[in-house]
Parts: C-alpha cells; sequence; structure tokens
C-alpha cells in the first residue's frame, strides 16, 4: 500500500520529478523565515516586506486553487505565507498605534 502511494506522488504531474513540487518546497525557506522574525522586535519589521509576504501568500493561495494539477504544496506554503505575514503585519501595527512604548529620539 505504501508503495503504491509513493509510486503515485512519484508520477503525480507536481511530484518530485517537477519543477511543481519544488519550487514550493523552497518556498517553505520564506514562511520559515518569517516563522524565526516572530522572536524580533516589532520596531524592526518592514511593513513593506511584510505586505509584500502577505500579499504574495494570498495571491498565490487563490492561484492555487485554480490551476491544474492541483498543487497542494503550492497551497499550503502560500497558505503560511499569508499567515506568517499577517501576524507579522498585526505585529507591527500594534506596536507603532496602540502600544504605550515610544520610539528613543536619537542623542545630538
Amino acid at each position: 500500500m505504501a508503495a503504491s502511494k509513493l509510486q503515485a506522488l512519484w508520477n503525480h504531474p507536481a511530484g518530485p520529478k517537477t519543477i511543481h513540487f519544488w519550487a514550493p518546497t523552497f518556498k517553505w525557506g520564506i514562511s520559515i523565515a518569517n516563522v524565526a522574525d516572530f522572536a524580533k522586535p516589532p520596531e524592526k519589521l518592514s511593513y513593506p516586506q511584510q505586505i509584500a509576504v502577505t500579499a504574495t501568500g494570498l495571491v498565490w493561495s487563490r492561484y492555487s486553487t485554480v490551476i491544474t494539477p492541483k498543487n497542494w504544496n503550492l497551497f499550503s506554503v502560500n497558505v503560511a505565507m499569508a499567515g506568517t505575514g499577517f501576524y507579522q503585519l498585526s505585529r507591527k501595527i500594534r506596536y507603532d498605534y496602540f502600544s504605550d512604548a515610544k520610539p528613543e529620539v536619537a542623542k545630538e
């Protein structure tokens, strides 16, 4: 049974013999890096970067559901990207607009 499942995965149009498998697999690195940045102070986060990560995740999640063959690896990595980007944006917005912490002014 396991051998037939592996054979089916191997021969799938989005399987390991194609770029349709490897591109989203390596894209997981972006989501993993964003998760690692959860420990980064919110003042060090970048709006443009997190907006790009979130928007990319949303757009490509939708795209991955309408293409043939269905590429669930592509879908899941982009959902993860959108989720981590949205979380980072929420951290940055809460820090910038809703916290009492004020950025230090440089002394001259």
